[in-house]
């Protein structure tokens, strides 16, 4: 399998019940948790009913989605300009290792380079997670001098979450 067999487009509410299902396996996998579904669910349902929240982007493959990721924005006032977030980002596992996430960060990138208003790509990735953040170097991405804070109201007791 290779990046001519995969289209990326972007998801429609008709992909919602796949992008759900694709968080859920993410929370699971990466961090041992289970997420409330409906919440999960209004979620997603939020990025279609506001595009100022971002959108989707999924991966097709032999005629199943194989792969998604949400695109958020964040202004830059040092650039004047956007970057463009990549969060959420799910392959199946039996399309793992088959080129469906670089179809999709080949999309983004491709994307970013053609509107002016865009300055970049950001992601962030778990720590502990080395075999994103390989494919993240083979990409072509670096590693920001940026450390994250957070406060979660959402999770206030899980210093993981």
């Amino acid at each position: 399998m290779n990046d001519a067999a995969i289209q990326v487009r972007r998801a429609t509410r008709a992909d919602i019940p796949r992008l759900c299902e694709f968080q859920q396996n993410m929370a699971r996998e990466t961090e041992g948790k289970s997420l409330d579904a409906d919440v999960l669910a209004a979620g997603i349902g939020a990025v279609f009913d506001s595009p100022l929240k971002g959108f989707y982007i999924v991966a097709e493959a032999a005629g199943e989605v194989a792969g998604s990721l949400l695109l958020t924005y964040e202004w830059s006032d040092w650039r004047a300009a956007t970057f463009l977030w990549i969060q959420s980002v799910y392959v199946d596992a039996a399309w793992r290792r088959r080129g469906v996430y670089r179809a999709l960060h080949s999309h983004v990138v491709d994307m970013a380079e053609a509107r002016e208003d865009v300055c970049g790509v950001r992601l962030y990735v778990e720590r502990e997670n080395t075999v994103a953040q390989q494919t993240y170097d083979s990409l072509g991405m670096t590693r920001s001098h940026y450390d994250m804070f957070e406060i979660d109201f959402a999770f206030p007791d899980d210093p993981d979450s």
